[in-house]
């Protein structure tokens, strides 16, 4: 796998537009990118295959019925490289396995505690394994966190 460089490109699916507009502000006060927002599994789909994100920030419930499950699915189906969190006030209903996802992120969260979570991304993605110590906004799925073991 090619690692990126910072500046991280950054799609962010969530359908709460105020939660976007902060999660947004958040990931370009940390000097990154949002390469696009989606509200839906469908948003997703119509979104060009040759804008790859570096991460996808995912939330679980999302508009027209579709969940972050499926957009994960979506996501590692057109652009496998790209690293899945999920951002979600339901962390439970993530599966054990994270469903291939990359980690999670709870809600609420604080912009210290986003901003540590995609600090400790950045550096697990960009030059592996992270030095940081895993903030407690953030869980790395088993895999992942076997990658930087």
């Amino acid at each position: 796998m090619n690692h990126p460089k910072p500046p991280l490109s950054i799609l962010v699916v969530e359908d709460e537009f105020i939660i976007a507009m902060d999660i947004e502000m958040m990931i370009e006060d940390a000097g990154h990118r949002v390469l696009g927002t989606a509200a839906s599994l469908q948003a997703v789909e119509a979104l060009p295959v040759g804008d790859r994100p570096d991460v996808a920030l995912v939330d679980m419930q999302l508009a027209q019925g579709s969940t972050g499950l499926e957009v994960n699915d979506e996501i590692r189906r057109r652009w496998p490289d790209t690293i899945v969190v999920f951002v979600t006030a339901n962390p439970k209903k993530i599966p054990e396995d994270f469903a291939g996802a990359h980690g999670v992120i709870a809600k609420p969260f604080s912009a210290a505690g986003f901003t540590a979570a995609l600090r400790y991304l950045e550096e697990g993605v960009c030059d592996p394994p992270p030095v940081s110590p895993e903030p407690g906004s953030f869980v790395a799925s088993p895999a992942f966190a076997a990658q930087w073991g």
